[in-house]
This record gives C-alpha cells, sequence and structure tokens, in this order.
C-alpha cells in the first residue's frame, strides 16, 4: 500500500553463488504474488546471444524491467526488449565519477545526451497506449537541474528510473524536472524514484520493528514525491 515497484540487486544475491540466486528467485516471485512490478537490477551489458541469455534468464524469474548498459550498442538493449521485458538503460547515473565518461564533449553535445537520443530512437517502435516506451533510462536526481531538463526533452516518452534521491544527497525537488510536462499521474509522470539504503537501514523507535521502520520510512519517503503532483 505504500510501494507499488521493488528493485532487487541482483550483485547482493549473485555473491552468494547458486543459494543466493535462488533466494533472487523467491524474492521475485513473493514480488510479483503481492503485487509489485519488478525491476531487476542487474546491469547487464552483453551482445548478440549472450544477451538473448540474460534476457531469457530475468525473464523466465519472473522480472517485468531490467536495467542494463547500453555501451556496446543497441544490440546489448534489443534482446532485452524481444524477450518482453521493459528495459532501463544508464544514461546519466547518480555516481558522482559517472561524469568522467557521462559528460564528454561529443561535439557539442555531451556523451550522456548522445545516450538519450539512441534511447528515443530504439523506444519509439515500442511505445504503448500510454504514450510511454517500454524502453527507458536511469537519471539520476543528484546531477543538475539543468542535466534532467535536457535529458528529458531528448527523451520525452521513455519511463526514467531515477536513483539518488535519500542516502547519496538527491531530494525530491531534484526529481520535478525529470517528470515529463504536463503530466501528473503514476501511470504518465514517467518517473519511477528509486530509494535503497534510506527505506532500507532507517533508524528505529524503541520497541520498533525492523518492517515497522522499513515501512514508516517508505511511507515517508512517498509522502516527499508528493511535490511532484503524481
Amino acid at each position: 500500500g505504500v510501494a507499488g515497484v521493488v528493485k532487487p540487486q541482483s550483485a547482493c544475491f549473485e555473491r552468494y553463488g547458486s543459494a543466493g540466486y535462488a533466494v533472487l528467485e523467491r524474492v521475485v516471485a513473493h514480488a510479483k504474488r503481492l503485487g509489485f512490478v519488478v525491476i531487476l537490477d542487474a546491469k547487464r551489458g552483453d551482445i548478440g546471444s549472450s544477451a538473448e541469455h540474460y534476457a531469457a534468464g530475468a525473464r523466465s524469474m519472473g522480472a517485468d524491467w531490467i536495467t542494463v548498459s547500453p555501451y556496446m550498442g543497441p544490440s546489448t538493449i534489443e534482446p532485452f526488449m524481444d524477450a518482453g521485458l521493459g528495459v532501463f538503460a544508464l544514461c546519466r547515473t547518480s555516481n558522482p565519477d559517472s561524469d568522467r565518461l557521462q559528460t564528454l564533449d561529443t561535439g557539442g553535445v555531451i556523451m550522456a545526451e548522445r545516450t538519450a537520443d539512441m534511447i528515443a530512437e530504439m523506444g519509439a517502435a515500442h511505445t504503448g497506449g500510454s504514450g510511454l516506451s517500454v524502453l527507458g533510462a536511469v537519471v539520476g536526481a543528484t546531477k543538475s537541474a539543468e542535466d534532467g531538463a535536457r535529458l528529458r526533452a531528448r527523451m520525452p516518452d521513455q519511463i526514467l528510473l531515477v536513483p539518488g534521491v535519500g542516502a547519496q544527497g538527491g531530494t525530491a525537488a531534484e526529481v520535478v524536472p525529470l517528470v515529463r510536462p504536463g503530466q501528473h499521474s503514476p501511470g504518465t509522470a514517467g518517473v519511477v524514484v528509486n530509494a535503497s539504503r534510506s527505506v532500507l537501514y532507517p533508524k528505529r523507535a524503541p520497541g520498533q520493528s525492523w518492517q515497522g521502520a522499513v515501512r514508516q520510512a517508505a511511507d515517508q519517503f512517498a509522502g516527499s514525491l508528493r511535490i511532484l503532483g503524481a
């Protein structure tokens, strides 16, 4: 009743080998039974048959969306869409050292903007009745509002997965430029705002269960996003 989407980080499970992967499958299955949309945060980034295998694995697990690295081009993305998954391609990520590559000037246009153009072009052929594409992008809230506004203008029909709010220092106000202009409903605003550590590891009041503390933190986080009008 508080969140509509969960995003398990595959690496946190994969480090434990087959036992960890089995737990990841259980987490995804349980989330699906509860009605959540599941984004598998796996950041895959290979091409051809390798990408097809990754896509088949995510699909059979029950994930709805997956994160991918587009560095090797469209062939790293297409197999996931062909498998029926929604895709969030890394574009302008929240980690500070992402600037080293993502802000490189490529003839008056930074690399992140070139990536955004590729995502928008590819996604145009995969747009549903809502007007949103099944190919979205990861755009962090820790970057400048100007960055966000430029990327949104280049990707008008993409859902943006927005990390960086909370423990990384981003605020809900910094998400505003990422919302699709004139759209404010959860189904059309085009943003999925992610919180991890700030919700998973909150301070607990005396006698409060950890489950209660997580729920309270999630509820407060959701409340902070009302500035978006969604």
